[in-house]
């Protein structure tokens, strides 16, 4: 199973996700496909989510029994701790507010990592790219 959350995607993503994943409320879609299919429309996802972001969550043979990937500017920060273990992390508001988001090292997610032992997950994704 997997699921996909969206805030602030265009019509046109909205729309494409909808051929594929049953909208069960205003941005939230889910469905069962393979991981080549998953992956694809994540790729879509990528492609066409502009100012937005979104969350792709989907079952898989791990210890939480699931694993997830972010794409565009949120607070929430996914982290791994270097075990496979993924967390949420929150940016501090003043921080998320500041246009010049940069999750780089050296910024609070990075040391907040460093101290607990863990990366952060996907950082270029962060960012759009």
């Amino acid at each position: 199973m997997l699921v996909i959350v969206t805030e602030n995607a265009p019509h046109r993503l909205r729309g494409r996700l909808a051929v594929w994943l049953l909208e069960v409320k205003a941005g939230v879609y889910v469905g069962r496909y393979s991981a080549r299919v998953r992956e694809m429309i994540w790729d879509q996802v990528v492609e066409g989510i502009g100012d937005g972001n979104a969350v792709l969550a989907w079952s898989t043979n791990t210890d939480s029994g699931f694993d997830f990937e972010t794409i565009g500017k949120d607070r929430r920060i996914p982290w791994d701790r270097g075990d496979g273990v993924k967390f949420i992390s929150f940016l501090p508001l003043e921080e998320f507010g500041d246009e010049k988001f940069d999750a780089g090292p050296g910024t609070p997610i990075h040391l907040f990592a460093e101290k607990y032992g863990g990366v952060w997950s996907d950082g270029p994704r962060m960012d759009g790219h």
